[in-house]
C-alpha cells in the first residue's frame, strides 16, 4: 500500500524530458511521404506523375503508411541517447564532478553493476555555489559548466586556493559567438595564477563539424585584431592557421578543389555526384561559372552530406588548404599579425631618423638591433627516440658528413590533384620538408645506429652556446613611408629591450637598411622645387609613390604628377591641381604660372621629396 504523505522518488520511471525523440517522431508521424501517386502523360505526351485524391480526400500508399509505422516503433523502442553532460555525471558520479550550469534537475545513476539505476534528482539554486566551492577546494577532480556558470566566477588554478592542480579546459560545445568562447576560455586563465590551463577544442571525425570551430576561429581572430591589434589575443594561441575555414587561403583551395572536381581528380567524387548531392552548379553553358560558390555556402552544404563524402571532399580541401598555408608560411607572406621577437638578449646599438613629418614633428627611426639567442640544438637521445616511428631512417650525408633523421610529414595535393609524399629531414639545429621523390637526387644514405650517433653529436658539440646577430627595425612613425618599406613583406614585429625598451614596427633587410642610412634628407623649397620641374631636367618623387616632372602635351610643357589613387583625387583638387582626361586615362597638372610654385609647396607638405633624380637625356 503506497504512504501518501511520503510518495517514493521517480526512480522506477523517468517520464521526463531526456532526449529529442518526441519531436523525432512528431516529425515523422506528419512529415514522412505517404501520398500515394499515379503516373500520367500530359497533352504534349511528356510521363509525369500527379496524387491520387478520391472524394476530394488524398489516397494514402499502404507501402509507405507501413513503412512509416515500423521506423516510428524502431525508434520509440531505442533507449534514449544521454547528453553530454549527463554521460559525463552519470560516468564519473556526483562525487567527483561539480556541475555549475542551470538545470534545476538532472539524471544520476545510483549503484553499481546490475543493481544501478537512474534517479531524477532536483538541484537548489544554491547548488551551483557549493559546487564551485568543492572543485576549488579540491574536493572534486571534474569541473563542467555552461554560459550559466561561465559569469562572475574563477576557476583558474588560484595561488589562494587548495586545488592549483593543471587545469585542462575541453571546449565540448564552441557554438556561434566568438565572445561567449572567450568569456567561458577566460575563467580558467586568469592572473595569480600557479599555472596557465591547456585549452583543447573537442571534434569528432565528422568532417564538417569543423564548420563550428571555424566560425570561431575566424571571430576570435577578428575579435583579437580588433581589440588588441594583434590576431592572437583573442584565440591565445588556441586555433592553428588551418582551422580559419574562411581565410583568403581557404577560398583559394577552396577555388583549386573545385577545378579539380570539375577535371575528375578528385577521387570518390564525381562531377555529377557533387552537383546532385549538394546542389551547387559548377558548370555552365561556357563552361565553369565565373561566380562559383563561396566558402561559406560550401561549408554550409557540407553538413548535409553523408559521412563518406564528407571525409572525401574535406580530406582533398584540406590538403590544398594545407598547402597554401604552408607556402605563404615559408615565403614569409603569411600574415600572423603583430608578432614577438624572442631572444637571450636585445640591445639597441644605433638609431637613425629617416622621416620627419612636418606637421606634428613625428619621426621615423631606424632601429640597429643587437641580438643574443641561446642555440637549443636536438639532444642524440631526442633524435633517435624518432625511431619509435618505424617509418623513421637515420641518414648520413656521404658528401658533408653531416647527420639527420627522416621522419614522414603530411602529403599535399598539387594543383593537377596529384598527392605528393613528403618527408622531413630533422637536424641538430633545422628542420626541412621536400617531396619523398627529391630525397634521389641528394646524397642522403642510411646509416647504422653507431655511425649516426657519431656524427650527430659530433655536430651538437660544434654548436656554440649563443648565437648573435643584426637585425634592423624601422620604428615610429610608419604609415607614411610604408610604401617605401620592402613590400615582400609586411610583418609588423614587437620586441622588448634589456633596458626596458618596447619597440614595434617593421623589420627590413641588412642591404635596405644600408641604402635608408646612406640616403641623406631631401630638402628644397617650393620655389626651387618649381623651377627646377618647369626647366624639365629634374624629376621629384614623393612619399606614397608620388612623381612629379615635365611633360608636353598638345605642344605646351606642363607639370604633370603621376603615381596618385582615386581617394586623392578631391585632395589634390584642393591643392589646386587640375585634371584633363587624354586618351582616356585621367591625368593631374600642376598650373604653369604664379601659382604654381604655391601649388607645389602645399603638395611637398603633405607628401615630402624623398628623392631628386635627373632626367636623362632624350
Amino acid at each position: 500500500m503506497t504512504n501518501r504523505r511520503n510518495p517514493a522518488p521517480p526512480t522506477a520511471t523517468l517520464d521526463i524530458n531526456c532526449d529529442c525523440k518526441e519531436y523525432v517522431l512528431d516529425y515523422l508521424a506528419h512529415s514522412f511521404p505517404v501520398q500515394l501517386y499515379e503516373p500520367f502523360t500530359d497533352s504534349e505526351g511528356n510521363l509525369s506523375s500527379r496524387p491520387v485524391f478520391r472524394d476530394g480526400e488524398p489516397v494514402e500508399c499502404r507501402a509507405a503508411v507501413a513503412r512509416r509505422d515500423a521506423m516510428i516503433e524502431h525508434l520509440a523502442c531505442l533507449p534514449p541517447v544521454p547528453g553530454a553532460l549527463d554521460q559525463i555525471v552519470q560516468r564519473f558520479g556526483t562525487d567527483v564532478v561539480a556541475e555549475v550550469t542551470g538545470r534545476s534537475r538532472r539524471i544520476i545513476r545510483k549503484g553499481e553493476g546490475p543493481a544501478a539505476r537512474l534517479a531524477v534528482q532536483n538541484r537548489a539554486p544554491s547548488a551551483n555555489l557549493a559546487e564551485t566551492a568543492a572543485f576549488m577546494d579540491d574536493q572534486k577532480r571534474i569541473l563542467v559548466f555552461s554560459d550559466a556558470g561561465g559569469t562572475g566566477r574563477s576557476y583558474h588554478a588560484d595561488l589562494g586556493a587548495r586545488n592549483r592542480r593543471l587545469r585542462v579546459h575541453y571546449l565540448l560545445e564552441p557554438g556561434w559567438k566568438a565572445d561567449a568562447a572567450i568569456q567561458g576560455l577566460g575563467r580558467t586563465n586568469r592572473t595569480n595564477q600557479a599555472q596557465p590551463p591547456l585549452f583543447r577544442p573537442i571534434a569528432t571525425d565528422v568532417k564538417a563539424e569543423k564548420r563550428f570551430l571555424s566560425t570561431i576561429a575566424r571571430r576570435l581572430d577578428t575579435l583579437g585584431a580588433i581589440t588588441r591589434g594583434q590576431r592572437q589575443t583573442g584565440g591565445q594561441g588556441l586555433f592553428r592557421p588551418e582551422d580559419n575555414l574562411e581565410s583568403p587561403y581557404a577560398r583559394d583551395a577552396l577555388r583549386q578543389l573545385y577545378m579539380l572536381i570539375v577535371r575528375g581528380k578528385v577521387h570518390g567524387c564525381s562531377l555529377g555526384r557533387f552537383e546532385q548531392m549538394t546542389g551547387l552548379k559548377l558548370m555552365d553553358a561556357n563552361g565553369i561559372k565565373d561566380d562559383l560558390p563561396p566558402i561559406t555556402t560550401f561549408l554550409n552544404r557540407l553538413l548535409a552530406l553523408t559521412i563518406d563524402l564528407q571525409a572525401i571532399l574535406f580530406s582533398a580541401f584540406e590538403q590544398l588548404l594545407e598547402a597554401r598555408v604552408d607556402g605563404a608560411i615559408a615565403s614569409g607572406t603569411y600574415d600572423l599579425g603583430l608578432e614577438t621577437l624572442r631572444a637571450e638578449s636585445f640591445t639597441v646599438t644605433g638609431r637613425q631618423v629617416i622621416y620627419t613629418h612636418p606637421a606634428t614633428g613625428a619621426e621615423t627611426r631606424l632601429l640597429s638591433i643587437s641580438e643574443r639567442k641561446r642555440n637549443q640544438p636536438i639532444s642524440l637521445d631526442a633524435a633517435l627516440h624518432e625511431l619509435t616511428d618505424p617509418r623513421a631512417k637515420l641518414l648520413v650525408n656521404e658528401r658533408s658528413a653531416r647527420a639527420a633523421v627522416q621522419i614522414p610529414a603530411t602529403s599535399v595535393m598539387l594543383d593537377d590533384g596529384e598527392i605528393e609524399p613528403r618527408v622531413r629531414l630533422l637536424r641538430p639545429m633545422e628542420g626541412t620538408t621536400l617531396a619523398l621523390r627529391a630525397m634521389g637526387e641528394t646524397r642522403w644514405i642510411e646509416a647504422d645506429r653507431n655511425s649516426f650517433s657519431a656524427m650527430w653529436s659530433r655536430e651538437v658539440a660544434q654548436v656554440p652556446a649563443y648565437s648573435e646577430g643584426t637585425l634592423y627595425i624601422v620604428a615610429g612613425l610608419l604609415l607614411p613611408v610604408w610604401k617605401r618599406l620592402p613590400q615582400d613583406s609586411t610583418r609588423v614585429y614587437r620586441l622588448q629591450t634589456d633596458d626596458g625598451e618596447r619597440i614595434i614596427g617593421r623589420r627590413v633587410s641588412p642591404a635596405w637598411a644600408a641604402s635608408a642610412a646612406a640616403t641623406e634628407s631631401v630638402s628644397l623649397t617650393a620655389n626651387a622645387a618649381y623651377a627646377a620641374l618647369i626647366d624639365g631636367r629634374t624629376i621629384l618623387d614623393l612619399a606614397e609613390g608620388l612623381q612629379l616632372r615635365r611633360v608636353r602635351v598638345m605642344g605646351a610643357y606642363r607639370i604633370e604628377l603621376t603615381g596618385f589613387s582615386d581617394a586623392m583625387r578631391e585632395r589634390l583638387r584642393a591643392y589646386g591641381l587640375f585634371s584633363e582626361i587624354i586618351s582616356w586615362k585621367l591625368r593631374f597638372f600642376v598650373p604653369v604660372g604664379a601659382a604654381g610654385s604655391g601649388i607645389i609647396g602645399r603638395l611637398v607638405e603633405r607628401f615630402p621629396i624623398e628623392r631628386i633624380a635627373e632626367r636623362e637625356a632624350a
